[in-house]
């Protein structure tokens, strides 16, 4: 069934709230087995989102609402959805209980501006909110359903995940959404489809293959409708994962700092950071990850040429003789840095992330990585751009990926 996203806030449009409400939601409907066919974003104008209601209707089975119910003056949803069903509001005592309910676990005093959230429109259906005062309408239009929602992330996750969904799926009829992920660095997104494009032409039908480039590598959707492709994904993913040859990192739809973590549980390895250029930011992306204690020692972060000579131990002569963008300094700092904090893996990186900086023979985006497993060292060199917030989160991608193949050569296979 197609499915449209309709966000509201004016707080969206201007960029000050960043609509995460509706990247969560692709995602988790698409796992089970629903098409969006749009995403909009309205202002808190009781015009456009009728017009957005309207547009939408023509084009999706489903419209799923999330913004502008709560207490306040510019929450006009619910007024607008009176408007475009033609019905109006009526006081609703078990949406006050409710209310009442989460007030008081939350030792407050219920006042007469949240008190108004227990009017709802007469013709929809009320789902209680579990997480919040602002309750759930549900409303059928002939075949079709419009579903309104909080914009709040954790009430709209957990309505969609407990009520909106499971009904749905008792409602409509759903194909199964079978996907492989496979992650790939190491080459071009050109290069990569120049490659696969022979593969691309022999898809059967149902099947498509997308493309979703990032800073450092590219992931690689494989998906079909219907379970009845399960065998014939299994036969694709196996050829696609042979043509993608040493740039395959993983088959998996986790981070590149989640894999590592995994792999270095796997291996009963602890990993340690020596850090220039990206100023602490791998071992920021390393520790996100819940239980990062059990494989990340620490971190020195020596973006002072004093700090790597005095902490890390850096030769202040190969500073001297080759400067600090250098194989030979971060085969240092990865060296020592292991040493130091007792690790046996290592990442060390330096580098000129701009906008100044760079020379003729080492422009700005240049970085040198070095990672380390025992005695082991792989150090290269990247060109990584010209913008310097992108050249961090690049670099960090880069020296992730970089010690994760490494580990993986030492034997611990993929799953096909």
């Amino acid at each position: 069934m197609r499915i449209e996203i309709i966000t509201i806030g004016d707080e969206l449009l201007i960029g000050q709230v960043v609509n995460s409400n509706a990247a969560w939601m692709g995602r988790e409907l698409t796992q089970h087995g629903f098409v969006i066919t749009a995403i909009t974003t309205v202002g808190d104008h009781s015009d456009n989102i009728m017009q957005a209601i309207e547009v939408a209707f023509g084009r999706a089975d489903i419209l799923l609402l999330t913004g502008g119910v709560g207490p306040t003056n510019d929450d006009i949803t619910k007024h607008t959805l009176c408007r475009y069903f033609h019905t109006a509001l009526e006081f609703n005592d078990e949406v006050l209980q409710n209310i009442e309910s989460v007030f008081l676990k939350r030792n407050l005093l219920l006042n007469q501006l949240t008190r108004k959230q227990a009017y709802v429109p007469v013709s929809a259906t009320v789902i209680q909110n579990k997480a919040g005062t602002a309750p759930i309408l549900w409303f059928n239009k002939e075949e079709k359903v419009l579903v309104s929602m909080p914009g709040v992330p954790f009430e709209m996750k957990m309505t969609m995940r407990d009520d909106i969904i499971p009904r749905l799926q008792k409602q409509f009829q759903v194909k199964q959404y079978l996907r492989r992920t496979y992650l790939v660095s190491g080459i071009t997104e050109s290069s990569l489809a120049t490659r696969l494009a022979g593969f691309e032409t022999m898809l059967p039908t149902g099947f498509s293959l997308a493309y979703l480039p990032s800073f450092g590598f590219i992931r690689l959707r494989l998906s079909a409708w219907g379970a009845e492709h399960e065998q014939e994904m299994k036969q694709l993913g196996r050829k696609l994962k042979m043509l993608l040859g040493d740039e395959f990192v993983a088959r998996s739809e986790k981070t590149a700092e989640a894999l590592l973590g995994d792999k270095l549980r796997k291996l009963q390895l602890r990993v340690s950071t020596a850090e220039s250029c990206t100023g602490g930011f791998i071992a920021h992306r390393i520790t996100a990850i819940p239980g990062a204690s059990d494989y990340f020692e620490g971190s020195i972060v020596s973006y002072d040429n004093r700090i790597k000579e005095d902490v890390l131990g850096v030769e202040k002569s190969a500073i001297g003789k080759f400067g600090v963008v250098s194989r030979e300094v971060v085969e240092q700092m990865a060296r020592n840095v292991a040493n130091k904090l007792k690790t046996g893996c290592s990442i060390a990186v330096s580098g000129i992330m701009g906008p100044e900086g760079g020379t003729k023979e080492k422009p700005v985006g240049t970085v040198w990585i070095c990672t380390q497993n025992g005695d082991e060292q792989l150090s290269v060199e990247y060109r990584v751009g010209s913008n310097r917030e992108e050249n961090i989160e690049r670099t960090a991608n880069l020296a992730i990926l970089q010690l994760l193949k490494m580990l993986t050569r030492k034997g611990v296979t993929e799953s096909n």
